[in-house]
């Protein structure tokens, strides 16, 4: 019988985004997962989804909620960094137009653009470039926001890792490894391993519904999870939003390799259980699109990408 793991993951009740509520909460579970109370002299990388500033706010992370993350973190005496690397533009523009410089104004968090290329080597055996500026951090804290996905169903922690790959790498993964949901899903939890120590902070406050990454419906969820362990992250809030793992590519590629965190009972909840959420409702595409684009979409989507980190610059 496999051992179980007792893998804790926190889930806790948020209904606002409300900066002194969420500061509050996150401290919380921050000591629940017992990261240290002096930070001094460390190097915390916050890793937000920012997906484009053509977006709709849903799409990307809540400014508040990535503010409060760095506030808790600022507390403590750490260095606070700030990147990612958006599918179009870069997250400079994301950042303004979403809110972010706004929300995180008095916050002493440095920007840092995803530009060094540093290649890396999968355990599947592809070879690809992913941003340095990821890699160098004592800390990487990932701040997904849940959301349905066309592509993979659902997603949350493990998906939003899929953003330390470099710029237009990423539609060149999606035709390059895209063959099946599986293979693609199996390519994104290998870029886990090339990780520093993580922290995954998931808002689940209002989440994007029915379809993703862009255009879903809002749905009041009311969760805040956290963990160590984006797998188990993964797990636990698939249960909260009561959906079945085969649902999710990530979840059974995830299972498959026995994954520490895939498995319900590898995990233990400090705070409230995932039948504490039950009758959310939410929903993920019935039928996922295929990961592979066709190649007139591959071209127009890479010579826009070019084109918006162009203007980026000037």
């Amino acid at each position: 019988m496999t051992p179980q793991l007792n893998i804790p993951v926190c889930l806790a009740r948020c209904d606002s985004y409300d900066p002194q509520v969420l500061v509050s909460l996150l401290q919380e579970q921050l000591d629940l997962l017992a990261v240290p109370a002096d930070l001094s002299a460390r190097k915390i990388l916050l890793k937000p989804n920012l997906i484009s500033a053509k977006a709709p706010a849903l799409a990307c992370s809540n400014p508040f909620f990535v503010a409060a993350a760095a506030s808790c973190f600022l507390s403590r005496g750490a260095r606070v960094l700030l990147g990612d690397s958006p599918a179009f533009g870069p997250a400079a523009q994301v950042l303004e137009r979403h809110g972010f410089r706004t929300a995180l104004c008095g916050l002493q968090v440095e920007e840092v653009p995803f530009v060094t290329m540093s290649k890396k080597k999968l355990a599947c055996g592809l070879t690809l470039g992913v941003a340095a500026e990821a890699l160098d951090c004592d800390y990487f804290v990932n701040l997904p926001r849940i959301k349905a996905h066309d592509q993979m169903g659902v997603t949350m922690a493990v998906k939003n890792v899929f953003g330390i790959v470099l710029g237009a790498r990423k539609a060149w993964l999606h035709m390059r490894h895209g063959r099946s949901h599986q293979d693609f899903a199996e390519m994104i939890l290998d870029l886990l391993q090339l990780l520093p120590p993580t922290l995954a902070l998931a808002d689940g406050i209002e989440v994007m519904n029915e379809r993703g990454p862009m255009f879903g419906v809002p749905a009041a969820l009311g969760c805040v999870a956290a963990s160590k362990n984006c797998v188990a992250l993964d797990r636990a809030l698939l249960a909260v939003l009561e959906v079945g793992k085969e649902r999710s590519p990530l979840a059974v590629a995830a299972q498959k390799s026995a994954l520490p965190g895939a498995c319900l009972h590898d995990l233990e909840f400090p705070q409230l259980y995932p039948r504490d959420f039950g009758g959310s409702g939410f929903r993920v595409p019935t039928v996922l699109n295929p990961i592979k684009f066709r190649p007139f979409r591959y071209l127009r989507s890479s010579c826009r990408r070019i084109l918006l980190e162009l203007r980026g610059k000037i």
